[in-house]
């Protein structure tokens, strides 16, 4: 790497030899040395920027969730994300907690009384729900493994009345044989292997489709590896892999939840069903987005 002049450096930047020292006086140029009364300058050195230029800083969505989360930003995106994904998740698998029940337990850590009971189960997965999409935010970037998926389940039932029964695997897989939608789902003893194939199949791209993620749900909720969770570790996986590939995200809402079904029931007949249900999510996504002004590929 050789080093260049002050007038070479100037001549290179289309700039006056004043601006180049400058530059160089107030230590903004990298690798930049003073040889006695001269300045010599890498010829790989980047051109300073000026200070009143607009610099164009179009975050990702998951780069601005990991940003939140860390300050734990009230009010923003990432605090919708929280009430909304954990109300709807939990809402499909038969929570009986309100959204506003919900949004209370995120933002205060306590539980409102009101003449209405209120089953524990569902105050317990949906403080623990918060603590998985804090996970799934923290480790987008990260392949999917076992291990992830395995914490996932963890996360979400501990405490709960199922973590009690000696025949309920918490963070691990199945050992009673279950249904899914009324159909059949993989024998215990042959989750493990399955799941193994799964990952492996997917992960073998590094970049995925909507599409292809997708199908990594189906799949998985084919196997239905877990006693109980399938689904919301389901969710949580498609919405980690989607912030990993910066695709638009989506949660499935109440008025969505049997065309969701109806999607998965009959995705090895017909794909649309489902694309066409996640992409109506989408949409009605991008509309938060658009609130809060995150830029995503139109």
């Amino acid at each position: 790497m050789a080093d260049l002049s002050v007038s070479e450096i100037a001549e290179k930047w289309q700039l006056s030899e004043r601006s180049v020292r400058n530059y160089a006086n107030q230590g903004r140029i990298a690798g930049a040395k003073l040889k006695g009364k001269t300045w010599l300058i890498p010829d790989n050195a980047e051109k300073p920027r000026r200070k009143n230029q607009v610099i164009s800083n179009h975050r990702t969505l998951l780069e601005i969730l990991q940003d939140e989360e860390r300050g734990k930003v009230k009010g923003g995106i990432y605090h919708k994300i929280q009430i909304d994904l954990t109300y709807n998740s939990n809402h499909i698998e038969g929570s009986t907690l309100t959204h506003d029940q919900t949004r209370y337990i995120f933002e205060t850590n306590t539980v409102g009384i009101n003449s209405n009971s209120l089953n524990v189960d569902d105050i317990v997965e949906t403080a623990n729900h918060f603590r998985c999409i804090d996970l799934i935010i923290e480790q987008a970037k990260k392949p999917l493994t076992e291990k992830l998926i395995k914490e996932l389940h963890f996360i979400l039932k501990n405490g709960t009345s199922d973590s009690r029964k000696e025949w309920f695997a918490v963070g691990d897989y199945k050992k009673i044989p279950n249904e899914v939608g009324g159909k059949e789902s993989c024998q215990p003893e042959e989750v493990s292997k399955k799941m193994r194939q799964l990952l492996l199949t997917y992960n073998s791209n590094k970049i995925k489709t909507f599409e292809e993620i997708l199908a990594f749900h189906y799949a998985f909720e084919s196997i239905h590896p877990f006693q109980d969770g399938n689904g919301r570790v389901g969710r949580l996986l498609m919405f980690k892999e989607l912030l990993r590939n910066n695709i638009v995200p989506f949660i499935i809402e109440d008025n969505l939840k049997l065309f969701y079904y109806r999607g998965l029931s009959q995705w090895e007949e017909e794909h649309g069903y489902l694309i066409d249900t996640c992409l109506t999510a989408q949409d009605k996504f991008k509309k938060h987005l658009d609130y809060f002004r995150i830029d995503y590929k139109k």
